[in-house]
């Protein structure tokens, strides 16, 4: 059995870490507001872009361009997006669990695909596994802007528009509440299966629909990684907030049950000093 001495600097590491753990759920509840407002604030820019893209290209006859016309596959990309940063329970797992399995159910040769990796603990984590990352981003701002990731967006459209992918996927966390966060696979490119929101409005365009396309759907299609990215921030945030009030809440019943056997500790010794006492008095007499 521990000492009173070992039991009580238990108790007073764990009353430090629940410290610990309760201000970084304080944190990550005020950044998660945050991320929830930013992701939902770019809904409507998102929905009206897509209805805009989708109006022309669905709404022009003749119109070809490469990001919307499938081709044969012979390299796939995949987006996927983590943190940078722990502690954040199944956040990170999920994701890349479900990015790897996909992988090996679609592919016989490293050769087939490449990774565009959004996390630190994303490109370590198939770094480890000798999976080719193609491009990569660390230390994205936990309220990311668009500046943050327009180079590896950019890029990634680029990759797909000069032949290096033929189809680019995006695996991200998509936010369905502070304690719920669904991995989501989406196809990126090309823009095949492009819907409208609503009804087809009819746009009058200068010069062509050709040439308005040439600019709008790589702007459409790094809005959509964009998008995805304020979609997986609220998930960390709210992941990480979950996390850290779980484990507050268990360094609470380790106190507690620390406390318990302390005091049981401290009566056996009550016990035992009065039992040792009425001995000694005893022999005595």
């Amino acid at each position: 059995m521990a000492s009173l001495r070992d039991i009580k600097t238990r108790i007073n590491s764990t009353k430090k870490t629940s410290q610990i753990t309760k201000a970084m759920e304080m944190t990550s509840a005020a950044k998660w507001n945050r991320g929830v407002m930013n992701a939902k604030s770019f809904v409507p820019y998102m929905e009206k872009i897509q209805e805009v893209t989708a109006a022309i290209a669905l709404g022009s006859k003749g119109v070809n361009h490469p990001m919307l016309q499938a081709r044969p596959v012979k390299k796939t990309g995949y987006i996927v997006m983590a943190s940078d940063r722990g502690l954040a329970g199944a956040f990170n797992s999920n994701v890349l669990r479900r990015v790897h399995q996909t992988i090996q159910s679609r592919h016989k040769s490293n050769d087939e695909f490449a990774i565009i990796a959004i996390g630190r603990i994303a490109r370590d984590f198939f770094v480890k596994r000798n999976i080719n990352v193609a491009l990569e981003i660390v230390g994205v701002s936990d309220q990311p802007s668009f500046a943050d990731i327009k180079d590896i967006a950019s890029s990634t459209v680029g990759m797909f528009a000069d032949g290096t992918f033929d189809e680019i996927y995006l695996y991200y966390n998509h936010y369905i509440s502070a304690i719920s966060q669904e991995v989501t696979e989406k196809k990126l490119l090309p823009l095949a299966e492009i819907k409208p929101t609503g009804k087809l409005i009819s746009y009058e365009f200068e010069p062509s629909a050709e040439e308005i396309l040439e600019v709008l759907l790589p702007q459409y299609a790094e809005s959509l990684i964009y998008g995805a990215l304020l979609d997986s921030k609220a998930s960390e945030h709210a992941a990480r907030m979950t996390a850290m009030r779980n484990a507050t809440d268990n360094a609470k019943e380790l106190i507690r049950n620390y406390t318990l056997s302390y005091n049981r500790a401290r009566q056996a010794a009550i016990t035992q000093e009065i039992t040792e006492i009425v001995g000694g008095a005893s022999a005595l007499e």
